[in-house]
């Protein structure tokens, strides 16, 4: 599965806004950059993205950024994905009379289907706060599997 740099580092986005703004504190576009190493400018259209789609809302004035619309535990990944990028969680495979027989109507139903299912399923119960704890639990750490020669 391909997922775009648009919906990762929305995803990434909302995270980081979580977790340094958990106190009620802006989080801005430009510190969410630096941390994240996402180019501003990219940055700044997904944020865009994510205040129509009800997750973020922006503070103007020398403490502007941006704080989550609602607690981690309430934003489910379905939500962000569906936001930033609907095809992620939609049917795979259309309906049409050539799709429904013989081996590409079984592959259809016993593989592809199933599998958005099971993708969908696990997105609609993840919340953001999940993907944070996962994170800080260690889960989230990119050189715990690194082997170096």
């Amino acid at each position: 599965m391909k997922i775009s740099t648009r919906v990762e580092y929305g995803i990434i986005a909302l995270a980081d806004i979580a977790m340094y703004g958990a106190d009620g504190k802006t989080v801005s576009s430009s510190d969410i950059s630096e941390r994240q190493d996402i180019s501003q400018k990219y940055l700044e259209q997904i944020i865009i993205s994510l205040r129509q789609g009800g997750f973020v809302k922006g503070q103007k004035g020398s403490r502007g950024g941006y704080l989550l619309s609602r607690p981690a535990d309430k934003i489910y990944l379905s939500e962000i994905l569906n936001a930033l990028d609907n095809s992620i969680l939609a049917d795979t495979v259309e309906d049409t009379p050539e799709n429904q027989a013989g081996m590409r109507s079984s592959v259809n139903c016993c593989l592809w289907d199933k599998i958005n299912s099971y993708m969908r399923s696990f997105a609609e119960q993840m919340t953001l706060a999940d993907l944070i704890a996962e994170y800080r639990s260690g889960g989230g750490d990119d050189n715990e599997n690194m082997y170096y020669i």
